[in-house]
């Protein structure tokens, strides 16, 4: 999610910056992209979260979270619409998400429905140090926009392959140094 977030011109600029898509757009665009951006670890919790709550048939509560969220996301959509114009719309959902996961994931732990195993604090940190890692990658790898937004399409599509290689790279070295292995992607390694 922050990578996708970091690299928004570049992807748009890449992707779509042709004929009538032009500069402007792009950057029009890439506004728009880092505010969904920011809900996408938001709405992964929720596809994660929800089903604790469906296996107990519990399905009231997701749905009166969920209005909460859908009240909060619409008072948001009015307060950053003046703000940030389109990119307030996008921001707006992803927070919005991003509160429904936290209601969710709260109310679990609040009932005592999930109880986080041991480890799961240092398999965060390792995480976290590693997107740290990714992120300063491609803060310096990136350049500045405006080198994206007047490069040829040809060199734009060599530049983004290497730089999400090169983030992908930094980010599973940190892994490794770390001592994390593959094998802590699954469920069992936790612990």
């Amino acid at each position: 999610a922050l990578a996708l977030g970091m690299i928004a011109v570049p992807l748009l600029s890449t992707f779509f910056q042709r004929g009538a898509f032009a500069a402007h757009d792009v950057q029009m665009t890439s506004q728009a992209l880092i505010g969904y951006s920011i809900g996408l670890i938001g709405m992964i919790l929720v596809k994660i979260l929800a089903p604790g709550f469906y296996a107990r048939q519990d399905i009231r509560t997701p749905v009166k979270i969920g209005i909460v969220t859908l009240l909060a996301t619409q008072a948001m959509n009015a307060l950053f619409i003046g703000w940030i114009q389109h990119a307030g719309l996008a921001l707006s959902i992803g927070l919005g998400a991003c509160l429904n996961s936290a209601i969710l994931f709260h109310y679990l732990r609040k009932h005592n429905i999930y109880r986080p195993e041991p480890g799961w604090m240092k398999y965060f940190t390792k995480i976290s140090i590693a997107v740290a890692a990714l992120a300063i990658a491609l803060w310096f790898g990136m350049g500045t926009e405006q080198s994206w937004l007047t490069g040829s399409g040809g060199s734009r599509i060599l530049r983004l392959s290497a730089l999400v290689t090169g983030g992908v790279v930094v980010y599973f070295a940190v892994l490794a140094a770390l001592g994390f292995r593959p094998k802590d992607f699954s469920k069992r390694a936790v612990s």
